[in-house]
């Protein structure tokens, strides 16, 4: 039996669902989960290190990479072949607590 995920910590929802690309009718939809979102929006955008990234997000710098290595795939693959990206789902919470600040967390995620 596989073991269970551990929720990512996410700071908030994005402000836009999805992208699509001009000139296509009836695109095929890449599944972008939230984690993946907010992996590349740590990483690219604010230019944290994957290390700080997995600090914020409550999970290890292994899982950091893989989550990184998946949304950038759907991303390369969304623009070179025409894809449309719709962000959904994902095992994540929402959290406006800096991971940096002292919490005391009891219980499973």
């Amino acid at each position: 039996m596989p073991r269970p995920k551990r929720c990512r910590r996410i700071c908030g929802y994005p402000d836009y669902w999805s992208f699509c690309p001009e000139g296509v009718n009836l695109p095929e939809t890449i599944a972008f989960t939230l984690d993946e979102y907010e992996t590349v929006r740590l990483i690219d955008y604010l230019k944290m290190t994957q290390e700080e990234c997995a600090t914020q997000m409550g999970v290890s710098r292994a899982t950091v990479t893989s989550i990184y290595e998946n949304a950038r795939y759907k991303i390369a693959d969304a623009m070179v072949n025409g894809k449309r990206i719709r962000i959904t789902g994902g095992t994540y919470r929402i959290d406006e607590i800096p991971a940096s600040a002292d919490i005391n967390e009891k219980g499973e995620n």
